[in-house]
């Protein structure tokens, strides 16, 4: 008997979810035009990766029976694969892998063949990681040219440079992970290349440790510094100063991050097929040169069950690890690879990583606080049964379908392990734009925020709820809508009366936590993560720097692979910085319209300029630079002409500029009404957007007309420094719920740092 395909069942999406889908994931026509429905989208895939079953001798009826269980895994939301997979699965493209690390020599060519290759794989929708450690330092003579090397932080530009140019098929910009090793000569150079956060934008970066180095932290001793080249010591540095370098610039703006590299090639299961070097973007999933990895994860929310008092579903948690082990080796069969290299390293390992979601949702419905023993004993058990599981079912695959077939140089064969199917099979990654999809908390993060503004456009304010929070306090008779404004204007509930003091623990966001509760929440995952943990480590504005040292040799000792932190507002910049003798208002009247009679005709007749002027020069931050906008004022105290100039801008950019403040000048002699201007040149985007404090700056001219629209608004002249957010209607506030780093290049949202990357909450764009 024929076992029929499963009925696509109309699914609960949430609007959010569906914007994400519609712009992402669902297929387009040639004319951009969205011809898929969220329910033909996971037919698409669950059909296209059971066919992989059709290998190892599976019959029409069991193959069907896979799609079946794959779409009801993804349709109800409980299990999803990592982006590419979504978008690429039964298309031509059929890019399938999220991880690739790719080898750079110490040789011009290696350098550029790398490049070539990175284009290639972000193309195709997938993140890159490279170590250059294997690059000889700065200065190095280079013996068959005779001239210098430009060293590791020079060649990482190149790359950068050469991802800002790649767009991956409209959906994802390519992302880069950059490690240096602790050891390399350049070390110093490399630690402080990201201390503008506008250098090297493309990549995260982080320091490869070793175990030795942090020994002779702890010691307080000087190490090597060795060339790669030749592999002799050039230099000593004390490892404490080092490291506190380290910290420094992570407590200054999140990077660079951490990796403990012995440790990770401590685990790498093939060590005979040579040493892993560098990590995919985020950290999690560390790879030997050429190799990829296609990452899935399980929604923990959805593994609750409710017999009398609410717990963990054992059972349905062992079903879909099976059914995730399952999905995620059949992917290595349908994928298309970038690269040949790249397709045999992978396919000789057969390396998945199976990971997990919705954790602090989890918690929630159980009513543990995520700050607490029970939580992380609970996260601790959770993972050592995802991991048996998935052996069980890695095991019972390669019974069918052989081990890897690297088996044999493998340390598990060494200890007397039969059979495996996968040379690894679990990671903790970022799920920002699935967890979106899956309408649930993002890997093991605890929830952001409970109450928040998802845009304020035109004064129209849009308030998202956590559904979890907005239940319970409609069941508990504490929802209000003025409640609810409250908290997203202050992004914790620890302080707001109305909530009681049971749910105050329950519903703790990332900044209610302490950072060592982080840390040990990550430690107990990677206790019984095969690869490692994506995690932020996030701490408040005010953190010391010996707090970030804390949370780093913390991360040593209890066995983690490495560690990401975030510090609030680290990379926010000031909207204004005013120079100005005034300290207080100089309100006058703004210029009404003149006009002159020129025959039967009336013109404008721009007023002349004065010999001397006075006015006021605002700094504001944009994705192209600092911009300087002067303002100036007649002898009347009327506004009268703009100079704008940007800091290191040149050529195009500069001449632009010049004529923006030409026409506004001309425009304001003349007596055009202020507000005329300010809409003329408001909203206008470019594709280098910035977050402030108080909202995004679309673009240079956006730029320019929110600090017309301070200085002149309401045809008064401004001198005072003032809240820019009074003044402008298309400001967004999320920045007060923390965390935020940027502003989307997408659609203009927050973004995030969640899970060692960034991410918009509000689209599903994601840097990693």
């Amino acid at each position: 008997m024929e076992l029929k395909t499963a009925v696509e069942k109309k699914l609960n999406i949430s609007e959010n979810c569906l914007k994400v889908l519609e712009k992402r994931y669902l297929m387009k026509d040639k004319d951009g035009r969205v011809i898929e429905t969220p329910e033909k989208m996971f037919k698409r895939v669950s059909r296209y990766i059971a066919r992989a079953d059709k290998l190892y001798g599976a019959s029409e009826i069991d193959v069907k029976e896979t799609e079946n269980k794959f779409y009801e895994a993804m349709a109800n939301f409980e299990f999803m694969p990592n982006s590419p997979t979504l978008m690429n699965a039964g298309k031509d493209l059929g890019q399938l892998s999220a991880c690739f690390v790719l080898p750079v020599g110490d040789s011009m060519e290696s350098i550029f063949d790398a490049i070539k290759n990175t284009a290639m794989i972000h193309k195709s929708g997938g993140g890159t990681g490279f170590s250059f450690s294997r690059l000889r330092p700065k200065n190095s003579v280079v013996r068959s040219t005779g001239g210098v090397s430009s060293g590791p932080v020079s060649f990482m530009k190149v790359f950068n440079a050469a991802t800002q140019a790649v767009k991956q098929g409209g959906t994802r910009r390519g992302a880069n992970m950059g490690i240096l090793r602790v050891d390399h000569p350049d070390i110093l150079e490399f630690i402080r290349c990201k201390e503008s956060d506008k250098e090297i934008t493309n990549f995260n970066i982080s320091i490869a440790v070793t175990e030795d180095f942090m020994n002779k932290v702890i010691a307080d001793e000087e190490y090597s510094l060795i060339d790669p080249h030749n592999k002799k010591e050039v230099k000593r540095l004390k490892a404490k100063e080092v490291f506190d370098l380290i910290v420094e610039l992570s407590w200054k703006n999140g990077e660079p991050g951490i990796v403990f590299i012995d440790r990770i090639n401590k685990d790498n299961p093939t060590p005979e097929l040579g040493e892993i070097e560098s990590t995919n973007p985020c950290g999690e999933q560390p790879l030997l040169p050429y190799e990829s990895c296609n990452l899935g994860s399980i929604n923990l929310a959805k593994t609750v069950c409710a017999n009398g008092k609410k717990q963990v579903d054992w059972d349905k948690l062992r079903e879909l690890a099976h059914t995730g082990v399952h999905f995620l080796d059949n992917v290595i069969d349908m994928n298309k690879f970038p690269l040949e290299e790249i397709e045999k390293m992978t396919r000789a390992n057969r390396k998945i990583g199976l990971g997990v979601m919705g954790w602090a949702d989890m918690l929630i419905k159980l009513e543990i606080p995520y700050n607490s023993e029970e939580a992380v004993q609970l996260g601790e058990k959770i993972m050592k049964f995802m991991c048996d599981e998935a052996r069980i079912k890695s095991t019972e695959l390669a019974k069918k379908r052989k081990s890897f077939p690297s088996f044999k140089q493998s340390v598990f064969s060494k200890d007397g392990v039969k059979e495996l199917r996968n040379a690894t099979l679990t990671t903790i990654a970022p799920t920002g734009t699935i967890s979106i999809i899956s309408n649930t908390s993002s890997g093991i993060e605890p929830l952001f925020a409970l109450s928040y503004y998802r845009n304020v456009m035109d004064n129209d304010k849009l308030i998202e709820v956590n559904s979890l929070f907005e239940e319970v306090a409609k069941l508990e008779g504490f929802y209000s809508r003025k409640l609810m404004e409250e908290i997203a204007a202050k992004g914790s509930i620890k302080d707001i009366e109305e909530v009681p003091e049971k749910y105050k623990r329950i519903f703790v966001t990332s900044h209610d936590i302490a950072p060592l509760w982080h840390i040990r929440m990550q430690a107990v995952f990677q206790k019984y993560t095969d690869n490692a943990v994506s995690k932020t480590v996030n701490f408040p504005h005010d953190a010391a720097k010996d707090d970030v040292r804390e949370v780093y040799m913390l991360a040593f000792k209890l066995g983690c692979k490495g560690v990401t932190i975030y510090r609030d507002k680290s990379r926010e910049e000031q909207v204004l910085n005013i120079n100005s003798n005034d300290t207080k208002n100089n309100v006058v009247e703004g210029l009404k319209p003149s006009t002159t009679e020129v025959g039967d005709k009336k013109s404008v007749a721009p007023r002349p300029r004065p010999v001397v002027t006075n006015g006021t020069t605002t700094k504001v931050a944009t994705g192209c630079g600092n911009l300087y906008i002067t303002i100036n004022v007649d002898d009347k105290n009327l506004p009268f002409e703009v100079f704008i100039q940007m800091g290191k801008a040149g050529g195009c950019a500069a001449s632009q500029l010049e004529a923006i403040g030409r026409l506004v000048s001309l425009a304001l002699r003349s007596g055009v009404e202020n507000n005329k201007i300010i809409e003329q040149l408001r909203g206008i985007r470019c594709p280098s957007p910035s977050w402030e404090k108080s909202g995004r700056i679309f673009s240079c001219s956006d730029a320019i007309s929110r600090v017309l629209e301070l200085r002149l608004g309401n045809g008064k002249m401004h001198h005072q420094e003032e809240a820019l957010e009074k003044h402008s209607p298309h400001t967004m506030i999320e920045d007060k719920l923390g965390t935020v780093v940027g502003v989307c290049p997408d659609c203009g949202a927050a973004l995030r740092h969640e899970e060692g990357c960034v991410v918009c909450r509000s689209c599903g764009y994601s840097k990693c």
